[in-house]
């Protein structure tokens, strides 16, 4: 299985200027923006570590996802929530060949933890041996920052300002997340357990 983001988050849509707020940065000296490019980078790699940790995307974009087979028959889970829309679902055949599904053979079940591809009819459309599903469909919260939880929002700040106050440690050990992020992205965990857990 593989997951590609198809665009990034647009430089606009970050929140730049409340970070700066968030981080206490003087202003009125003529070189506001001197630090625009590394305070954008800083929020980036703390949008995708919140988002790693919780399988969630944050700011709306589009992702294609191939698989090879599906878990069940007449759905399958999607690698990341929330989902707005499944676009399209093709099949690929071991040549490389493509064809569409219908889109009135499939419909998207809307769930914030966990959701699923769901066939019409009694089953999913066949992947082709050898080949591949492929699956394009939108992801996130909004396109807008304010469209975030405000949970969210506060975990990404105060990532991003660790990063940023840390910037030239390197004795933090791997995976280093503070306790408030953690605590703030808890609940947006998927709790995996029991028989289907790996579904």
């Amino acid at each position: 299985m593989m997951l590609i983001e198809e665009t990034t988050v647009p430089d606009a849509a970050l929140p730049v200027e409340e970070f700066k707020a968030h981080l206490r940065l003087g202003t009125s000296f003529g070189n506001e923006s001197a630090q625009d490019e590394v305070l954008s980078g800083f929020l980036r790699a703390a949008m995708a570590a919140v988002e790693a940790r919780t399988g969630k995307v944050l700011m709306t974009r589009p992702f294609s996802w191939s698989l090879t087979f599906w878990r069940d028959r007449d759905a399958q889970v999607l690698p990341v929530a929330p989902v707005s829309v499944v676009n399209h679902v093709w099949t690929v055949a071991r040549d490389g060949s493509q064809a569409e599904i219908d889109a009135a053979q499939y419909w998207l079940e809307r769930d914030s933890q966990r959701p699923r591809l769901r066939s019409v009819g009694a089953c999913l459309p066949v992947i082709p041996q050898g080949g591949s599903a492929l699956v394009e469909f939108e992801a996130g919260y909004g396109l807008t920052w304010s469209d975030l939880p405000a949970d969210l929002r506060q975990a990404v700040l105060l990532l991003a300002s660790h990063y940023y106050e840390y910037r030239h440690e390197t004795s933090l050990s791997d995976g280093c997340m503070p306790f408030g992020v953690s605590s703030l992205i808890e609940r947006y965990k998927v709790l995996r357990m029991g028989p289907g857990a790996n579904r």
